[in-house]
């Protein structure tokens, strides 16, 4: 059966950033809010990193109230989707009558609409990547029949869409990992190590600052600084050092060489 993305990739018109499209959102238009319900909206970790903090909660409590856990059926990777109220209407749980309550730390799906992005690309920068208008048949928004006109460019930009862009770009790279490519899949063990580390991440600081992690590996002293308050840092290690070492065993962690000479005694190997 064909996937969506691959009915997006054949059959949506290509937009370039000077594209021109007209819509609005605000509170003039007869719609608002209204499509802020009953839809699936997948949260990067970078999203959950920012609406964890503005609501002054940790990662695993926004989590358990917040979201619903999925796995992705091409790669089999563990994701989350934003858990609409338990209502007939089935709202954002950050909806009001005066629009987002966490406006300013909104996920990424909400500040491209109405734009999708669809992309064949593959590590290496092979394939393509280009923007859509979501312009579904029964769709309720009356946004498209506004006179704003943006182009593509416009639109991302006053968005800040390009902040999470660049947020989420290793991320992004680690699920286009040739592993996933080469349609292989994560045990258990990884899946859950993968969850925890890219969406709890006030549980991974945990791991590393309340467990020997800093005894096995060599991380230097300005950089444990770092990880301990700055959110943004620890995601970025997170992803493109940890998850690269213990999913891929790429060389991105330094071992400390007393680890090695016990990893090797505990495997029975004579060490020299």
């Amino acid at each position: 059966m064909e996937s969506f993305r691959e009915k997006i990739l054949r059959d949506s018109p290509r937009l370039s950033p000077e594209s021109k499209f007209r819509f609005a959102c605000n509170p003039e238009v007869p719609c608002f809010g209204k499509c802020c319900a009953n839809v699936n909206i997948f949260l990067t970790p970078y999203d959950v990193l920012r609406m964890k903090n503005v609501l002054g909660i940790t990662s695993a409590d926004f989590l358990e109230r917040y979201t619903i856990p999925l796995l992705l059926e091409e790669q089999q990777l563990p994701v989350v989707v934003l858990r609409m109220e338990d209502d007939d209407e089935q709202k954002c749980p950050f909806v009001s009558d005066g629009g987002c309550t966490i406006y300013d730390d909104r996920p990424w799906s909400c500040r491209m609409y109405p734009l999708g992005l669809a992309t064949s690309k593959i590590p290496g920068g092979e394939g393509e990547e280009f923007c859509f208008v979501v312009e579904e048949g029964d769709t309720i928004c009356q946004g498209f029949n506004e006179d704003r006109e943006w182009t593509v460019e416009e639109w991302l930009k006053d968005q800040d869409v390009n902040v999470f862009n660049r947020k989420s770009e290793s991320y992004m790279q680690l699920t286009l990992h040739p592993h996933f490519l080469e349609n292989k899949q994560l045990d258990e063990r990884q899946m859950q190590e993968f969850f925890k580390t890219c969406y709890d991440i006030d549980g991974f600081r945990r791991k590393l600052f309340e467990s020997s992690f800093f005894d096995r590996f060599d991380i230097s002293d300005d950089v444990k600084e770092q990880l301990k308050v700055d959110d943004e840092a620890l995601l970025e290690f997170a992803i493109t050092k940890w998850l690269r070492f213990a999913l891929f065993r790429e060389n991105t962690m330094v071992v400390k060489d007393g680890e090695l000479e016990r990893g090797a005694k505990a495997l029975g190997w004579k060490v020299e």
